[in-house]
C-alpha cells in the first residue's frame, strides 16, 4: 500500500511545486501568485523506495465563512483526514507567520504525523527562517528546496521515522535508505571497471577506448546488508574540447549525478593525477555540498612511484584547502587490490556528512574557540560572536549570531571551519558557515519612537504686557 502524504501550508509556500517533484512531472500548475491550487490534487509518485500517494491542497487562510477560501479550506482539512503523514510547509526565507501558527494549532487537533518542512532554503536567505521554525514545537524542520530538489534525502529520512508502514523500525537508515553514490571522473579513468568491480559483475561495458561510457547508469547493490546506488557516468572533459552535443548532454547528465549524489568518488588515473580538470570537479563537488573521496584508480602501475600516497595527499591538501582531510584511497580495480577499504570509507565519510551537533556541546566548544583565538579588532572594535546553532546536515551548515557581522574576516571564518572539523572528527567534509549579525532594534529603525516633549499650555487670559 502506498502512503499517502498530504501537503499543506499556507499560500504560495512551495506545495505544488514539491507535489510534481515527488510525482517526476508537472501535474500540478505552479506560478508566483498565491491560491493557484484549490481542489485537492492526488497523484502517485515514489521517494526512495517508498511509494507515495500524494495530495496537493490549497494554502491555508483561516477563515470560517461560506467564502470560496472557506471551501477550498474545507479541502484542505478532509486532505489532513485522509492521509498518513502531512508534510507541514513554511517559507524559509519569509519565516514564521502567525498563520502558520494558526495552522499549527489545527494540525494538533488531527493527532496525525507531521513533518514540518522550510522550503526555499537554498543558500543563506533561508537561515533565519529555519531557526524560527523551531519555535513551532513540531520537532526539528527540514530545510527543503522543491524548485531544486534539494533535502529529498532528510524528507525520506523523516518518512521513515514517521511510518512505520514506510520501512524497518529495526534499522531504518541501514535497511530503507541506501547511500547514494556518483562515480565521476576524466574519461577513460577506470570508473566503470571500478563499479563492475564493486558489485562482482560486468554489468558495465568497459575498454580502452576513451568514452565508452554517455548515459549515467544507476546499479543499485549490497554489501554487507547496507545498501547503496552507485552511478556510473560518463568522463567529463574540459568544457573548451566538449564540441559534439551527445557528449555536452552526456556531461551534463554527470552534473546531474553529483547534485542528487550523497557521495561522490573521483576517480583519477594514477599515473597521472590531480590535473586540472580532476581539480575543477573536486571543487565542484565542495560547492554542491556532498562528501568526497578521491579514488587512485590504477594503483599497480605506480609500485615504484616517490612518496607513496602520502605525498599525493599532501599535494591534494595543497591544490585543494577547502577539502582538507578528504580522504583518498589507492586501489587497483583490475586486480581487486585495495578496494576492499572503500566501502568502509563511503559509510564513515557519509555518517560524517550526516552529523549533527547538540547546540550545546556546540557552544560549548565555541567558548573554547574563541578563548584559544580571539576575533580580530576591526574598525577599533571587537568582533563578538555571541552563540552558534547547526540548522541542518549533509552537508552540515551553522548559523553564528554576531555583532559586527559583516565585518568578520575570511581567514577567521577559516579558522572556525577547520576548528569545527578537528573538535567534531569531520574530516574532508564540507561544512558550510554562516555569521548573521544580532538585531539592534535602536540600528534597524524598530526603536520605540521617544515620545514627543510637549510645550506646556498657559490656560487664562493673554499677558497684556508689551514687549
Amino acid at each position: 500500500m502506498p502512503l499517502k502524504l498530504a501537503i499543506v501550508g499556507r499560500p504560495n509556500v512551495g506545495k505544488s511545486t514539491l507535489f510534481n517533484r515527488l510525482a517526476g512531472k508537472k501535474l500540478a500548475i505552479v506560478d508566483d501568485r498565491p491560491g493557484v491550487t484549490r481542489d485537492r490534487r492526488i497523484g502517485t509518485g515514489r521517494l526512495g523506495d517508498i511509494d507515495l500517494e500524494i495530495i496537493d491542497t490549497a494554502g491555508f487562510e483561516n477563515i470560517d465563512d461560506e467564502s470560496l477560501a472557506a471551501r477550498m479550506q474545507a479541502q484542505t482539512a478532509l486532505a489532513i483526514d485522509d492521509c498518513d503523514v502531512v508534510a507541514m510547509m513554511i517559507d524559509a526565507r519569509a519565516g514564521v507567520t502567525p498563520l502558520d501558527r494558526a495552522f499549527v494549532e489545527m494540525l494538533r487537533r488531527k493527532h496525525k504525523p507531521v513533518i514540518l518542512l522550510a522550503n526555499k532554503a537554498e543558500g543563506r536567505a533561508g537561515d533565519a527562517g529555519l531557526a524560527e521554525a523551531f519555535a513551532l514545537g513540531l520537532g526539528e524542520p527540514i530545510a527543503i528546496s522543491a524548485e531544486h530538489g534539494d533535502g529529498l534525502s532528510d524528507l525520506y529520512d523523516a518518512l521513515i521515522a514517521v511510518a512505520p508502514e514506510a520501512g524497518s523500525d529495526e534499522d531504518a537508515e541501514d535497511a530503507g535508505h541506501p547511500i547514494a553514490i556518483a562515480v565521476i571522473g576524466r574519461p577513460n579513468a577506470g570508473k566503470s571497471t571500478l563499479v563492475n568491480r564493486l558489485i562482482g559483475e560486468d554489468r558495465m561495458l568497459t575498454g580502452p577506448e576513451a568514452g565508452i561510457t554517455r548515459d549515467s547508469i544507476r546499479v543499485d547493490w549490497t554489501w554487507e546488508g547496507r545498501r547503496f546506488r552507485l552511478v556510473d557516468t560518463a568522463g567529463i572533459r574540459r568544457k573548451a574540447r566538449v564540441q559534439e552535443k551527445l557528449e555536452h548532454l552526456s556531461v551534463q547528465d554527470a552534473l546531474r549525478a553529483i547534485a542528487l549524489a550523497e557521495v561522490v568518488l573521483l576517480v583519477m588515473d594514477a599515473t597521472h593525477p590531480f590535473e586540472i580538470q580532476d581539480l575543477q570537479l573536486a571543487d565542484l563537488v565542495e560547492r554542491e555540498g556532498r562528501s568526497l573521496v578521491f579514488v587512485l584508480a590504477k594503483w599497480d602501475l605506480m609500485s615504484g612511484a616517490p612518496g607513496g600516497v602520502r605525498a599525493l595527499a599532501e599535494e591534494a591538501e595543497r591544490a585543494l584547502p577547502q577539502l582538507r582531510g578528504a580522504p583518498l584511497v589507492a586501489l587497483s580495480a583490475e586486480t581487486g587490490a585495495g578496494v576492499e577499504r572503500l566501502v568502509p570509507t563511503v559509510i564513515k565519510l557519509h555518517a560524517d556528512w550526516s552529523t549533527k551537533i547538540k547546540t550545546r556541546d556546540l557552544n560549548d566548544w565555541l567558548a573554547i574557540a574563541l578563548e584559544r583565538h580571539p576575533p580580530p579588532m576591526v574598525g577599533g572594535r571587537r568582533v563578538k560572536i555571541k552563540y552558534m546553532a547547526q540548522t541542518k546536515a549533509r552537508p552540515p551548515t551553522f548559523v553564528a549570531m554576531a555583532t559586527g557581522a559583516t565585518d568578520l574576516p575570511e581567514p577567521y571564518r577559516r579558522y572556525l571551519v577547520n576548528s569545527l572539523r578537528e573538535s567534531f572528527d569531520l574530516p574532508g567534509v564540507p561544512v558550510r558557515l554562516t555569521v548573521k549579525r544580532n538585531k539592534n532594534p535602536y540600528v534597524d529603525g524598530d526603536a520605540p519612537r521617544a515620545r514627543q516633549a510637549r510645550t506646556p499650555v498657559r490656560r487664562g487670559r493673554p499677558s497684556s504686557r508689551r514687549t
